[in-house]
């Protein structure tokens, strides 16, 4: 599986698993070191996924839905599930199926298949249609400069919007104020108190939108009939048509709006921050969401400029002379404001959740603005998140415009998802690691062990894109049992049902159901090894690892890492008892140890030198993007240009440096072009400009246009570093090479490549260490 090149690796399926054939047993499983567990990115499109415009037939007993793998009975009209052998009757349209005039759901190729299972999810309030919201919370409190970038992109963004989008507009600073923007004869604000915590009602009330009488409407419906009981509320329809209005009829006021809007006006004492309340204010905007659009796709977007320091989610005093939490703070429980600021931001996330809304979170600060505490909130609902250096930087402007661009370049955003799992009768669900919540699903294929959010068979993803990837986490029932029917069907099977409306606004299933063969590895090793994928392993530990970091304290990481992949090499290597030199590793687990060498070294265990925002930044990247992506995370890609050959992956090593080579390096968050010496000379020369000097300026060109090829395709948008061999930009190149050459063997370095000054050991220290302690008897 690993040794053949695929083009689309995930297939029609968008499923990958860290070992395509199963161990029968609970503790063969625990022997395998690597945890069983499936990535999927449930609403991948993929041309050849057929969508069908009639309901699914669902198992009577399991409530599975029928696939391809089920067993049909032509004569008798009947088909068994393939997960708990339930004989079903087809229902009368069904009667003229036979062998050769199938329906599209029983075509072998078809595993995965989408139903479209409702028409447009029309939710009428009022006048207006509603298929999305945006409301926009726009922090006040920063300089002229960034406040001016900030207002032109949002601007942008409003202008971008489909034409029947409902758009909300809040700002903050010291107070929050709720612009009115259905009364356009001038500009009507209302506002909220900073410093201290509002509740929904309170809102409502001070907003004018219903008062007792709306309170028993259910905040979580997602049906016609949360709709249904608000229909005839002139008090509810009236705080839709005052606070949120259609893009098309509200831009021309939003313009003028922001042309007119100040930074925060309230003075800020020297040496203070200046107070600004963003808990606060999104809890007012997912109050004004909650009363007004229960149910419908509406997302939140936080454009926050610096750290809350007043009310409820304050990450820091205004006193500058504090600084804002680090790593040893968390860990010394030295940082006094986190945990409850991580409570309020959590209770927050269970209230948007019942809503079915998303909060997106925009940061762009040279201090922290509490990433760290907002994950919670930003996660559970499915938002997504760019961090940067400042508004008018390409890392926020291109990723917030790819937001809300349509088309080609478009995110794909959807709303209101769920994902439900059934598998085959020996299999758990440990649970989730990923942007959803559990929605306490209780059922027989519940593990008894959690990891990340369990306890459940179904799952609430408020927020959902075409590139959003979730990590499921499976044991083995410990039942004496399970050989019986692992011999009787060699198969197991697996079922993930996602339900989700679209941008359109139709709401659609889609279901994939995957099989793998159950291997009986006491026996027979080789089929278990022959299945092993080592991309999806090495981020399946990364994801791992990093939940353990948040949530277990005084977790060593590099520790544990180190010790399953000894156990992982003692296990599946080839070796004579105490003879290091005889160790051999099998091809199907040739890149593995050098993901584990590189993920020790990543952002994601090494916190040092990064913020507690940063980390968790980077955590909540790596928990949804897709398998390849995440990849790059841990182990990034170099390629070398020059002139006696055609660019070419380069090992990620000091070696790969040379005074003629340019370097690309891609590590996901960034991208870096890497001159050497020689290069950046003639460059700085202008021989590029000279007609002889064609295949030059050619050599110069190309990494450039590799790296705007990788900045287009992804989200949020890399930053892009030019540098030169020597340079103070070359440390985003060096700290990710491998230090093969330190200052301690400089001596015996090529003219024109470079060392490292360090004191880690590379990657030959570290495979000869793990060949010493694999072998150990």
């Amino acid at each position: 599986m690993s040794e053949i090149p695929n083009a689309d690796p995930e297939g029609i399926d968008s499923v990958r698993m860290t070992w395509n054939n199963w161990p029968r047993t609970k503790v063969e499983a625990s022997k395998c070191v690597i945890p069983l567990a499936a990535s999927i990115s449930p609403i991948r499109s993929n041309p050849e996924i057929p969508t069908l415009p009639y309901l699914p037939l669902r198992c009577k007993t399991c409530t599975s839905i029928m696939n391809c793998f089920s067993r049909v009975d032509f004569t008798a009209k009947i088909w068994i599930c393939p997960f708990c052998f339930q004989r079903n009757h087809f229902p009368p349209h069904y009667s003229m199926i036979s062998e050769t005039n199938l329906p599209a759901e029983l075509y072998s190729q078809y595993t995965t298949i989408e139903y479209t299972i409702g028409d447009k999810n029309h939710n009428p309030v009022g006048e207006f249609d509603v298929e999305s919201a945006f409301v926009f919370v726009l922090d006040t409190c920063m300089i002229e400069e960034e406040f001016e970038y900030v207002k032109s992109e949002v601007k942008r963004a409003i202008g971008l919007l489909p034409e029947n989008a409902m758009v909300g507009f809040v700002t903050f600073g010291t107070q929050v104020q709720v612009h009115e923007l259905g009364f356009s004869d001038m500009s009507k604000v209302y506002v909220f108190r900073g410093t201290k915590e509002i509740s929904k009602d309170q809102i409502m009330e001070q907003l004018g939108i219903g008062g007792a009488g709306r309170r028993n409407v259910p905040g979580g419906a997602v049906g016609v009939g949360g709709y249904q009981q608000q229909r005839g509320m002139p008090m509810q329809n009236s705080g839709v048509s005052r606070f949120l209005l259609p893009a098309s009829d509200c831009e021309f006021t939003l313009n003028s709006l922001l042309d007119e809007l100040q930074t925060d006006q309230w003075p800020v004492a020297p040496g203070n921050r200046p107070s600004r309340c963003t808990g606060v204010a999104l809890s007012v905007a997912a109050g004004l969401l909650g009363a007004c659009l229960p149910g419908t796709g509406a997302r939140i977007v936080a454009l926050v400029g610096g750290p809350c320091t007043e009310g409820p989610g304050a990450i820091i005093s205004k006193d500058l002379s504090d600084p804002v939490r680090s790593h040893k703070d968390l860990d010394k429980d030295a940082a006094p404001y986190f945990k409850k600021a991580v409570k309020f931001y959590d209770s927050l996330a269970k209230q948007l959740v019942s809503q079915g809304h998303v909060l997106d979170l925009f940061a762009s600060a040279l201090d922290q603005v509490g990433v760290a505490e907002m994950k919670v909130a930003v996660e559970r609902t499915g938002g997504l998140v760019v961090l940067s250096e400042s508004f008018g930087h390409s890392v926020f402007k291109d990723s917030f415009k790819r937001v809300f661009d349509s088309g080609e370049k478009s995110l794909g955003l959807c709303f209101n998802g769920t994902l439900e799992i059934n598998c085959s009768k020996d299999i758990k669900i440990q649970g989730i690691i990923g942007p959803c919540t559990s929605l306490e699903k209780k059922g027989p294929s519940v593990a008894d062990t959690v990891i990340g959010e369990g306890n459940t068979t179904a799952w609430k993803m408020c927020g959902l894109d075409k590139s959003s990837c979730f990590t499921v986490f499976f044991d083995i029932s410990s039942s004496e049992k399970s050989n019986a029917p692992g011999s009787a069907n060699p198969q197991l099977y697996l079922q993930f049902l996602t339900s989700y409306q679209n941008p359109e606004g139709l709401t659609l299933l889609r279901v994939t159901t995957v099989t793998r063969r159950w291997v009986d590895s006491a026996v027979n090793s080789e089929e278990l090894v022959q299945g092993f994928d080592q991309e999806t392993a090495a981020v399946v530990m990364a994801r791992f690892t990093s939940l353990k970091m948040e949530s277990e304290e005084g977790f060593d990481a590099t520790r544990w890492l180190d010790r399953n992949l000894i156990r992982f090499c003692s296990k599946f290597g080839e070796y004579r008892k105490d003879d290091p030199s005889s160790f051999t590793l099998n091809s199907f687990f040739s890149f593995f140890p050098q993901f584990m060498f590189n993920l020790r070294r990543s952002q994601f265990v090494q916190v040092f030198n990064n913020s507690p925002d940063e980390t968790a930044y980077f955590r909540m990247l790596l928990n949804r993007e897709n398998i390849t992506n995440a990849a790059v995370m841990i182990q990034p890609s170099l390629i070398s240009y020059s002139f006696n050959s055609l660019p070419q992956p380069a090992l990620l090593d000091v070696a790969s440096i040379g005074a003629d080579r340019i370097l690309l390096l891609d590590s996901y968050f960034s991208v870096v072009v890497f001159h050497g010496m020689t290069i950046a000379q003639w460059r700085n020369l202008g021989y590029q400009n000279q007609p002889e000097h064609q295949v030059f300026a050619q050599l110069l060109q190309a990494p450039k246009d590799d790296a705007q090829a990788i900045i287009h395709e992804r989200f949020p948008v890399p930053r892009l570093v030019v540098c030169d061999q020597h340079g103070s930009q070359a440390r985003f190149l060096l700290a990710k090479l491998n230090p093969s050459a330190t200052y301690n063997n400089a001596n015996e370095m090529a003219a024109g490549s470079d060392i490292i000054f360090t004191d880690d050991v590379s990657l030959q220290v570290f495979f000869e260490h793990l060949q010493r302690l694999a072998v150990q008897s």
